[in-house]
């Protein structure tokens, strides 16, 4: 009987290590995705404020 719940302890804790391995790994991959989406909102952003520019400029001209 010892020995089944040693090695059921033993598996538990391996799968505990796997899934705080895989929660890191999903921790960094939100971060860089995180990251992407601020550059790409920024590209928009800047991207919208010169088509507002060349619309103001078509409308009056200088």
């Amino acid at each position: 009987m010892r020995e089944q719940i040693e090695a059921r302890i033993g598996h538990l804790k391996a799968e505990l290590e796997s899934g705080r391995q895989m929660m890191q790994e999903l921790d960094e991959k939100r971060s860089g995705l995180s990251y992407t989406l601020m550059r790409i909102s920024g590209a928009v952003q800047v991207l919208e404020e010169l088509i507002a520019e060349d619309v103001e400029e078509a409308v009056l001209p200088q």
